[in-house]
């Protein structure tokens, strides 16, 4: 039993959605693998990179409704005011906004920021332009969700990137989350923004690493505090 449990942690799982594509990535690696030694190293190369790519790893989220959680792995871009996307009918005011941006090599499988009920799911066309770029939040094609919490409406919202081509979201209108839990998966490389109403602390600073699921964004009824500067 201790051998199996071993076995289980030390593999991780790999989301349905990238079965379709770790297959096409194998056989085209055989058929490289035809032709050339050298091809079939770079096909499987890139094989290994793709099951990477659609990792799905458990996480161990907060149990606790005054926390808002990483709904992505990435870095942490942009953390302050911004009036969100005017289709989730939010209003024209400017709420905080969390910022996380995925890179092509970070886990992609989406979860909720926070426990409540999806009260509205909207999806819009858009650009491809790179995630990271403060635009992207409005021009980038895009996938937002908002949720009714106990601490008010948040909204998060799935943005396409420069390589991104498809946005996933397997959430329901009307339906309850918990925080932590998969709403979600972007392909290939792309960013996650999250809404916050007033009241809400931030608890990250530009550049820092998230983890999705467990990662701690902000804090509702929290005291703000001055950002700490350290001198190297």
């Amino acid at each position: 039993m201790q051998l199996l449990d071993t076995i289980k942690k030390t593999f991780v799982p790999i989301h349905r959605e990238g079965y379709p594509f770790i297959a096409i990535f194998a056989v085209v690696t055989l058929a490289m693998g035809y032709f050339s030694g050298f091809l079939l190293w770079v096909g499987a190369i890139l094989t290994a990179w793709c099951i990477y790519f659609f990792r799905d790893p458990e996480r161990v989220t907060p149990v606790d409704d005054s926390l808002v959680i990483s709904p992505a792995d990435g870095v942490v871009t942009a953390v302050g005011p911004a009036v969100p996307p005017q289709e989730l009918g939010l209003g024209g005011a400017e709420m905080t906004r969390i910022s996380v941006f995925m890179d092509v090599f970070s886990c992609h499988v989406n979860r909720a920021p926070v426990r409540g009920r999806i009260t509205r799911i909207e999806h819009r066309p858009g650009r491809f332009m790179n995630a990271e770029l403060d635009k992207a939040s409005s021009e980038n094609e895009r996938n937002g969700l908002v949720i009714e919490s106990p601490n008010g409406t948040v909204a998060a919202v799935q943005i396409a990137g420069l390589v991104a081509r498809r946005i996933l979201c397997w959430a329901e209108t009307g339906s309850d989350t918990l925080a932590g839990e998969r709403f979600g998966l972007i392909r290939f490389g792309s960013r996650v923004d999250v809404y916050l109403p007033e009241g809400a602390v931030p608890r990250v600073a530009i550049g820092q690493t998230a983890v999705g699921g467990e990662t701690v964004l902000a804090e509702f009824g929290g005291k703000e505090t001055a950002p700490v500067v350290r001198v190297s």
